[in-house]
């Protein structure tokens, strides 16, 4: 049984706390949401789920109810103690630590997994990006975060969301969103909109092949570190015109404009 609002109210009363702006916590009091995020994570009996940031456990018992094996990763030393309760006799299981430091190779023991989260809102971007570069075992993500995040993660080129982030992961994972959160589901109410996003793994596209990642991610952050400028000058000293030439592409574009397999082009320009 997921938890209401009444029961997160209760929970964090008994034990003298209070959500924590510094990390970010809003705590999801919804059962239908947490449920329809369940059903989206596709997940059942033999699966594994990571989930980050799990809070009270809102969540975490919406996914223990798959059956499937749960991992929750809680950095509010406080919060563990009643989480550990809530999750008594389920298939859930809590780990203290950080998602961006905690050693998720020991975590997954070799095994395959989904990621499902409320992400707190003030590290949902580095927390994909590591997941998408460090942590391949884990295939798909569905995750919660603010609508301007969610949108940027999954912009496609020439949209107004779209920049470095968005073609960095097109370049991991498909990706959309999936769904609107009204700020009433949770507790407290934040003053932003949220958006349930779904990341499915793939292989780097064919036009990113045998590219040296680094260097394509630097030539993408470089060329958006001045979006209203021209490629030929924000990418000034990395590639000439003799380079835009041979990739085909004009230098006097925006970054904003490029998709990654044009990005891809002219990283293979690149000395």
């Amino acid at each position: 049984m997921t938890h209401s609002r009444p029961t997160i109210l209760r929970l964090l009363d008994e034990r003298g706390l209070s959500p924590s702006r510094a990390l970010g916590q809003n705590f999801v009091a919804d059962p239908n949401t947490v449920r329809k995020i369940a059903r989206l994570a596709e997940i059942g009996p033999g699966d594994l789920a990571i989930e980050i940031g799990p809070g009270l456990g809102s969540l975490t018992l919406a996914l223990a109810e798959t059956g499937a094996d749960v991992v929750a990763v809680e950095i509010d030393r406080h919060l563990i103690a009643p989480l550990e309760e809530v999750l008594e006799g389920t298939s859930a299981r809590v780990v203290h630590g950080d998602a961006l430091t905690v050693n998720f190779t020991e975590i997954l023991g070799g095994r395959q997994a989904a990621l499902v989260a409320n992400l707190p809102y003030n590290v949902s971007v580095p927390v994909v990006m590591r997941i998408l570069e460090e942590v391949p075992e884990i295939s798909s993500l569905v995750i919660m975060v603010q609508r301007e995040v969610g949108e940027r993660l999954v912009a496609k080129a020439s949209s107004e969301a779209y920049g470095a982030v968005s073609a960095k992961v097109a370049y991991f994972a498909h990706g959309a969103v999936v769904g609107r959160v009204p700020a009433a589901v949770f507790v407290p109410k934040p003053k932003v909109e949220s958006v349930l996003v779904r990341l499915v793994r793939h292989d780097p596209p064919p036009s990113c092949e045998g590219l040296n990642s680094a260097k394509l991610f630097g030539l993408i952050k470089q060329g958006f570190s001045q979006r209203r400028k021209m490629l030929r000058s924000t990418l000034r000293g990395q590639l000439s015109e003799q380079d835009f030439a041979a990739a085909s592409i004009d230098g006097q574009r925006r970054a904003e404009s490029l998709t990654l397999d044009e990005f891809a082009s002219l990283a293979r320009q690149l000395r």
